[in-house]
């Protein structure tokens, strides 16, 4: 986890409050939600990008060993509760907490096959390619947030593989004379849920989108400009 004080801080300074503005807690907040959701999101395109290039046997340098182990604390198992639908089984997948992406469905230690939405119509017609209790498939509503399961209709749970979003962070704070001060000790506190290695990363995010509601495009240019060569230097 990376200390969300400690970001905060850190923005406040670079961003010359006393000259450009002052960046209140609910900005920051915001900001700062924003530009975690940026760099998580962004774990996903870069790890496909750099499956398709050599790696390395470099400790600590190969970046696809990298982006797994920041991907890896995300995820998690969870039973899903199952209920019976014309086409077999259902599940919510917003019953997970901060569902963000699925990687497997398993019924005890049997994996899924996860298939289309117009294969899963097909399939069950065909001889071949019928799902059944031992060789079941899914599919993903997307739209609705719903996976469908066929082969056995008897399941009324899943084991479901999947990524968690970040915890929304959250500098919390008291008044004390007109001033907003730390209160970590507040139940809705919480940290930056991203590997530490990405402190600057969001530092320099969340001055990007400080200089905009600021309107200081000097701001803005420095920090994407600082960000951009940071990106450029490790996608080298």
């Amino acid at each position: 986890m990376i200390n969300v004080d400690r970001i905060y801080q850190r923005v406040l300074t670079l961003a010359n409050k006393e000259q450009r503005g002052y960046i209140t807690p609910q900005e920051f907040n915001l900001f700062a939600n924003q530009a975690q959701m940026d760099i998580f999101e962004q774990y996903f395109y870069d790890l496909n990008q750099f499956r398709r290039i050599p790696g390395n046997d470099t400790q600590h340098a190969d970046m696809v060993d990298m982006l797994e182990e920041k991907i890896s604390v995300f995820e998690v198992t969870a039973a899903l509760g199952l209920v019976p639908n014309p086409n077999g089984v259902a599940g919510n997948l917003d019953t997970l907490p901060r569902f963000y992406r699925l990687s497997n469905v398993r019924s005890g230690n049997t994996i899924m096959e996860s298939v289309s939405r117009r294969d899963f119509r097909m399939f069950p017609n065909s001889p071949l390619a019928a799902p059944t209790a031992t060789r079941p498939i899914y599919m993903v509503d997307t739209i609705n947030s719903v996976i469908q399961i066929a082969g056995d209709d008897t399941l009324t749970t899943a084991d479901i593989d999947y990524i968690q979003s970040p915890r929304i962070a959250n500098w919390t704070y008291v008044v004390v004379g007109e001033k907003a001060l730390l209160n970590a000790t507040s139940n809705d506190y919480q940290d930056f849920d991203l590997h530490p290695s990405e402190e600057t990363e969001l530092v320099l995010k969340i001055l990007t989108l400080a200089g905009i509601t600021l309107k200081d495009p000097n701001l803005f240019q420095a920090a994407a400009s600082e960000d951009g060569k940071n990106i450029q230097q490790e996608k080298q």
